[in-house]
């Protein structure tokens, strides 16, 4: 398995000086590497870009970054799955940046669903890892606020996560992981000292025109943003 995940390349378009800055696309739960893959043609042209394939196969061409049963109160997941992808992640972004020589300090992930989750599990115990987060149609596991479990004592110091820059939006109309889970998201966010650029569109679940045009505008807007010095988190 290449690096620690199959996955797709997508090389920047636009080649400055220096090494391009990294985005990894993390599909949502039930998809494959291909899903996302065409957002990358609408989003900074100066991304070298990887779209991941999930590790968990649940079915022929159908992958999971953990197994989640949904329910009328909350998805019950797996949590020891999503530890195994969230530890996979922390190895592979390194490995990444070495073998495609990606600037490692501009390091961004773009996740779709259970791939929002993903993106934000890591942010949110790895800040050191990534420069930014674009969640679309997500949530955040609440087991990570947690002390005992398998995500439970991984959540990064305050200091690591001053200014992390996050994204989060979410459809109104989203019958999957409705709009609460999203407010809730916003609710832990705003408990820490993060950056979060938070919005509700009119959409389902998916990523809408709005949504892409969006997240694209303000992935640009993080890539040319002055360096600033924060604060970053040991091994986790």
């Amino acid at each position: 398995m290449p690096l620690g995940f199959h996955h797709l390349i997508q090389p920047p378009a636009v080649v400055g000086e220096g090494r391009p800055p990294l985005l990894l696309l993390l599909h949502g739960v039930g998809s494959h590497e291909r899903d996302l893959m065409s957002l990358a043609s609408k989003l900074d042209p100066r991304f070298l870009t990887l779209s991941l394939r999930a590790p968990f196969p649940i079915g022929p061409g159908s992958f999971a970054w953990f197994e989640v049963e949904l329910s009328p109160v909350a998805p019950v997941i797996r949590p020891e799955q999503a530890e195994a992808s969230r530890a996979r992640l922390a190895e592979f972004i390194p490995a990444a940046i070495a073998a495609y020589q990606a600037d490692g300090s501009r390091v961004y992930l773009l996740g779709f669903s259970q791939g929002a989750i993903m993106s934000l599990a890591l942010a949110l115990t790895r800040p050191d890892m990534i420069a930014g987060v674009a969640a679309i149609s997500g949530r955040t596991l609440p087991e990570l606020f947690q002390d005992a479990g398998p995500l439970g004592g991984k959540l990064a110091p305050s200091h690591a996560l001053r200014g992390f820059p996050i994204l989060v939006l979410h459809g109104t109309e989203d019958r999957v992981l409705p709009v609460a889970f999203a407010r809730e998201t916003r609710r832990l966010l705003e408990s820490l000292p993060v950056d979060l650029a938070y919005e509700e569109l009119p959409m389902g679940h998916t990523v809408g025109p709005e949504a892409l045009d969006k997240t694209a505008l303000w992935i640009t807007r993080q890539l040319d943003r002055e360096p600033t010095t924060i604060p970053r988190a040991g091994p986790i």
